[in-house]
């Protein structure tokens, strides 16, 4: 299901917008705040940015600019002025399309699908779809070596995304510590089997909401680790 953010600061457009989207098969969430929606937008994944002009916060040309910078989804820029140098400068900044109010809401769901399934076609092209792992809120780019809780991006080192990588890929398996530090430590270093447990904690502090209560990985008294799904 595509995931569409919508940051508009006249909550029964925003509203409507998104009743007809959802009921077109988008996953939407709402942001009324230029700046609220552009952190969103910067740290969060989504498939499409639906984002008026005039903001409280951060306006939309620069909310367009800053994900222009790094992100190449696509943005369909809404917004109650007609004149063609707002549109010029919208589509400048790397917006893939501009629709002025008042408008159509089915227009507005046909002007969405048309543009992510250009961008789908496109990347589809392109790039080899990445190998991601997904559970419960945590996800692992295993292409691109990215790992994100709940959306928020997390820093890994090389180890500790090996370590998490394949546990997360043997679901339901318990590994001793030996097992473990030879899994992933292989014969680069020969060291105290206790740099697992380093790790793991590590790992724990990152993804877990409770250390003390984990929801991933599993400690088996007495033999080692799970990783829980």
């Amino acid at each position: 299901m595509s995931k569409v953010l919508i940051i508009e600061d006249e909550v029964a457009i925003a509203d409507l917008e998104k009743d007809y989207l959802e009921l077109s098969g988008f996953e939407v969430e709402i942001e009324n705040d230029g700046t609220v929606g552009l952190n969103r937008a910067l740290e969060e994944d989504f498939d499409m940015y639906i984002l008026d002009l005039m903001l409280p916060g951060t306006d939309g040309f620069e909310i367009c600019k800053k994900i222009r910078e790094k992100k190449n989804t696509p943005v369909l820029m809404v917004s109650a002025k007609k004149d063609d140098i707002d549109k010029i400068r919208g589509l400048g900044l790397g917006a893939d399309d501009y629709i002025t109010k008042p408008f159509s809401p089915s227009e507005l769901v046909a002007r969405v699908k048309a543009h992510l399934a250009r961008y789908e076609r496109l990347i589809g092209s392109n790039a080899a779809e990445n190998d991601i792992i997904e559970i419960r809120g945590l996800k692992i780019d295993k292409t691109a070596r990215r790992v994100w809780v709940n959306g928020e991006e997390k820093q890994f080192t090389t180890k500790e995304f090996d370590l998490l990588t394949f546990l997360a890929q043997n679901p339901n398996h318990v590994f001793t510590k030996e097992e473990l530090f030879s899994k992933i430590w292989d014969m680069e270093s020969v060291g105290d089997i206790a740099t697992v447990t380093v790790h793991i904690k590590k790992i724990r502090e990152k993804i877990e909401l409770s250390t003390s209560s984990p929801q991933y990985i599993e400690t088996i008294w007495g033999v080692g680790y799970r990783f829980k799904v």
